[in-house]
């Protein structure tokens, strides 16, 4: 079974969702978009560059992840008031929101809606969160870690979900190392979109291996500071450049890990 278009079967073009600033701070370098008008400017200047989606995480003035409806509104209408107009993803995680019954009620009171989603399952309530969304008609990013002694328990918990859309699901697969023993069981999953990423050391690694499966992926601050050539990146939009040309380089082998 081949992937295509970011999901098992699909037919839609690949993914590239710049993650923006995720749980970097000041201390990580001047890199990490901080303020509002700053993440807007990372947003605008990655789509420029060819990202296809944007994922931020927005924040409190003092620096706090936050769920709440005056924090994630404004961001979000700042965002596409001043051109983005690719999708937008927010997280809803216990970064944000430490309760699950507070995470529900946060979502719940959303009066500006992103476009998607992020819902960890490898935290509690992940499914009641994720139909919440779903009833609200954001679309779901089912976050999954796979790998480093994540053991097998949030991938069951996506797979035993029936969510009433499932159309607009998606299978986000957080690797540990690009390995491609893991990927080899996605190819057993419902017709879902996937989306494959790493952090720091295998952010790199896991973003040649989505190329070579064919599945979207994601890359920005949130995941690496540097480039694949180890230097410092300078912004988003660099880390995104760069993604697309290691992208080009390693689709020619696209397909290769999902076949049976």
């Amino acid at each position: 079974m081949s992937v295509s278009g970011g999901g098992v079967g699909g037919t839609r073009a690949r993914v590239l969702q710049a993650a923006l600033n995720g749980s970097r701070g000041a201390a990580d370098g001047a890199a990490v978009p901080l303020s509002p008008g700053d993440l807007v400017r990372a947003a605008r200047e990655t789509v420029a560059a060819g990202a296809g989606e944007v994922l931020v995480h927005p924040r409190t003035p003092c620096g706090r992840e936050s769920l709440s409806p005056r924090v994630v509104g404004p961001l979000l209408e700042e965002m596409r008031g001043a051109g983005v107009r690719v999708p937008l993803t927010v997280p809803a995680g216990v970064a944000a929101e430490q309760d699950p019954a507070g995470r529900l009620e946060r979502v719940r009171s959303w009066t500006v809606l992103p476009d998607r989603a992020a819902v960890p399952f490898a935290e509690p309530g992940a499914r009641e969160l994720a139909r919440a969304l779903l009833e609200r008609g954001v679309a779901v990013d089912a976050v999954v870690p796979m790998g480093g002694g994540a053991g097998p328990e949030p991938l069951a918990r996506f797979l035993e979900w029936a969510p009433p859309d499932p159309a607009r699901v998606r299978l986000v697969a957080e690797l540990a190392e690009a390995d491609p023993a893991l990927v080899a069981g996605l190819r057993w999953l419902p017709p879902v979109p996937v989306v494959l990423f790493g952090r720091d050391s295998a952010a790199w690694p896991v973003l040649r291996l989505a190329a070579r499966c064919g599945a979207g992926t994601r890359i920005g601050v949130a995941q690496v500071l540097h480039l694949p050539d180890g230097r410092a990146a300078r912004s988003n939009a660099e880390l995104v450049a760069a993604a697309l040309d290691v992208e080009g380089a390693a689709g020619s082998a696209t397909g290769t890990a999902w076949s049976r």
